[in-house]
């Protein structure tokens, strides 16, 4: 029976953390262990910046964005004398599971601590919604809400003036936040790594559309293709258009989570305390058809995810 565990929040933030770590915590206490909260990742984990956690400490945080939890970056926790450091003040206080709420690169960090003897558990916590053990990752809806809602602010001015507003929005290495954003936006074009894209054909077709009478233009442009300034002064020297780029960067990281954010990394933070709980480790959680499941943390990192070409045909064959 696990007795201790720690749980900590790794990399990028995303909507939804607060909701994974309140799961984590209520539910191992439910199941009489032990919790701790650690600062700043696995910054923390080696410095030590770790605290005892009870039903209050996570109280009136699920609907808050961010993490109370912080984060950070820890090169030194990719050496082997940081894995060390980090797996000496574990055994230090007791703590025989931790839970990481982040990315692949925090699960190359459990992966290592897991082979040290520490059962750790991964929950897929990342805006780009790019990891490929699981359909859904926290944070991504949130994420794709409120860049749809600033591009429908853009709009507005683009409108009234007339413009080709370029907008790039977050998807560091994928562009579905680019993809279902564009189409929920009515996106004149997509442009993501993903699927080709030719300047000459876009700037031919928004004149095409200006001979029928449309006056402003909306290109959603994914974080993985960039320039997108560069895309505005092309597409602005072809169509003759006024163009406009607005680069939305880390606004979309922030507020507060979705039903659909709280609930899912609700979900997962309980399954993962489950998994605990059974003396499992060296796992990542992820949501298959809606269903629950687990996965080996290095088959997890080997798998890979495809792209929604199909939604991306079905926005460029319906834009007007």
């Amino acid at each position: 029976m696990i007795k201790k565990i720690g749980v900590l929040t790794s990399g990028g933030d995303a909507p939804g953390m607060n909701a994974a770590v309140r799961a984590v915590v209520r539910t191992a206490l439910s199941k009489g262990m032990d919790v701790y909260g650690v600062r700043r990742g696995y910054v923390g984990l080696i410095n030590g910046d770790i605290f005892q956690m009870d039903e209050r400490s996570v109280s009136d945080i699920i609907h808050t964005g961010g993490t109370v939890l912080y984060t950070a970056r820890c090169p030194e926790f990719r050496t082997q004398e940081g894995v060390a450091k980090a797996k000496a003040k574990c055994d230090e206080l007791g703590i025989e599971g931790l839970v990481v709420i982040g990315g692949d690169g925090s699960f190359r960090g459990a992966a290592d601590l897991s082979a040290m003897g520490v059962l750790c558990i991964g929950i897929p916590g990342t805006i780009d919604n790019d990891i490929s053990c699981t359909d859904y990752t926290i944070g991504f809806d949130t994420a794709m809400n409120t860049a749809m809602e600033l591009v429908d602010k853009l709009r507005d001015t683009s409108q009234s003036h007339d413009r080709i507003s370029v907008v790039e929005v977050m998807g560091r290495g994928a562009g579905h936040i680019a993809v279902n954003t564009g189409i929920a936006c009515g996106a004149t074009d997509i442009i993501t790594k993903e699927v080709p894209y030719d300047l000459d054909s876009i700037a031919n077709t928004m004149l095409a559309k200006k001979a029928k009478g449309k006056q402003n233009f909306v290109v959603i442009v994914a974080e993985s293709i960039g320039h997108s300034q560069e895309i505005a002064t092309v597409l602005q020297e072809k169509t003759g258009i006024e163009a406009r780029a607005t680069i939305l960067g880390h606004v979309q990281r922030g507020g507060s989570p979705t039903v659909r954010d709280r609930v899912e990394a609700t979900r997962m933070g309980y399954y993962a305390v489950e998994l605990l709980e059974q003396g499992v480790g060296n796992r990542v959680v992820g949501i298959k058809d809606n269903k629950l499941v687990d996965y080996d943390i290095q088959e997890a990192l080997a798998m890979t995810k495809s792209y929604d070409e199909k939604l991306h045909h079905i926005a460029e064959q319906i834009a007007y």
